[in-house]
């Protein structure tokens, strides 16, 4: 009996200090890769402010969690998969990042979450469209935040063909996040009871949208829908307007426009156009003070992506210290227990896929009569449920759900 009892303290003794260790934060830091276009046609949607939500959020955490400092490094991706996975290769092999976050371009995300789950190194997601990455592509080792091309798709289209939008055009930009966005955008509009006559793939970036306007117009269809971001979609829009396409009578439709893009254009120019967004600055009084602070760090208003990339790092730093551990599946598993109640998002939550699931926003560019201000640019038409708003589970292709 003495040499079992003997056994069995020494595997007690042995299993607490495998569970010390997990709960430990190594290096004594926390720190974070913010990974995203720093100067191409993403730069303003994220970028150098995304940088600085982030900085906000560590800031407001203390500068350190669980006593150990937290730590920020940043790289400019280039929308380019190849570079983007040399430097989270560098982050998390060599440089003891714990996590990556921020991105932006679906194709760079795509590509880096594979090392993240090589290395067991956890990222988030606040900028990327497309929804395969909590899909098919899902892995136990990062998040999506913010939104994806379902909900944009299922807003959006779902309401231009119920107000008698019937048959669509749809222009994309031929990378994979644009590719989703298509995707989805016909599942809709045909579930819906309306009719794709066409679609049209550009490269990326396209400086003259000319050619592609004048298809869209002779092609006859109701809608023509912008499966595209960035300076894409404001090129895009600009050039529709000196051709006059809306005054044509044709609706111009664009899933995935960012706030600063209808800052940029101007409410004449983007007045009328209807899109579906994750957040908005001006919705409530805690939108509102968050946005201020953000505005007098940066001088703009936030996007979706900025409030995102706050927001998911405060998460991150709560799980961080309520385990006391920068493990990614410890920290990972106590960010899906936890509801996301903040000036981002109101009961939002974690699903086993990696999906951050929270209410979307229908909204409708105001007219230059109903903006009061530089910034006051939208209205809210309707919220769309987090349950309805993203992929249900039950049509998930993602592992952790399925179990295969």
């Amino acid at each position: 009996m003495t040499i079992i009892k003997k056994l069995l303290t020494s595997a007690v003794a042995s299993a607490m200090i495998v569970c010390s260790a997990q709960a430990e934060i190594s290096n004594d830091t926390v720190k974070i890769g913010y990974l995203v276009d720093m100067s191409g046609p993403y730069r303003d949607l994220s970028g150098p402010n995304g940088l600085i939500a982030l900085e906000m959020a560590v800031a407001d955490f203390g500068g350190k969690v669980g006593g150990a400092k937290v730590e920020v490094v940043s790289a400019d991706d280039r929308n380019n998969p190849d570079s983007a996975s040399s430097t989270v290769r560098r982050w998390v092999e060599y440089e003891n990042v714990d996590l990556v976050t921020g991105f932006v371009a679906s194709s760079v995300t795509l590509a880096v979450i594979n090392i993240l789950e090589e290395n067991d190194k956890l990222g988030i997601v606040s900028g990327s469209a497309s929804s395969s990455i909590t899909n098919e592509h899902c892995t136990p080792n990062h998040i999506h935040y913010v939104y994806d091309s379902y909900p944009l798709a299922n807003g959006t289209a779902t309401a231009v063909v119920n107000e008698g939008g019937k048959s669509w055009f749809i222009l994309t930009a031929d990378y994979s996040g644009g590719h989703e966005l298509e995707s989805n955008l016909i599942r809709v509009v045909e579930a819906s009871g309306g009719e794709v006559v066409q679609t049209l793939r550009h490269p990326f970036p396209t400086p003259d949208f000319s050619s592609f306007i004048l298809q869209a117009q002779a092609s006859g269809a109701d809608v023509v829908a912008l499966s595209n971001a960035g300076s894409d979609t404001i090129n895009a829009l600009n050039t529709a307007g000196e051709f006059g396409l809306t005054q044509s009578g044709q609706i111009l439709v664009a899933t995935l426009l960012f706030l600063n893009d209808v800052h940029a254009m101007g409410v004449e120019v983007a007045q009328g156009t209807q899109l579906t967004t994750g957040w908005y600055w001006d919705m409530n009084p805690e939108t509102r003070a968050w946005a201020d602070r953000f505005l007098e760090e940066t001088g703009v208003r936030p996007t979706m992506v900025h409030a995102g990339i706050y927001s998911s790092t405060m998460q991150y730093l709560k799980a961080v210290e309520a385990t006391g551990s920068d493990d990614a599946q410890i920290v990972r598993k106590q960010m899906m227990a936890t509801p996301i109640n903040d000036m981002f998002a109101t009961d939002g939550r974690i699903r086993e896929d990696g999906r951050m699931v929270h209410d979307m926003y229908l909204v409708e560019v105001k007219t230059p009569e109903e903006s009061t201000g530089e910034w006051d640019l939208y209205k809210i038409v309707r919220t769309l449920p987090a349950d309805e708003a993203f992929r249900p589970l039950s049509e998930s292709k993602c592992q952790l759900v399925t179990g295969n």
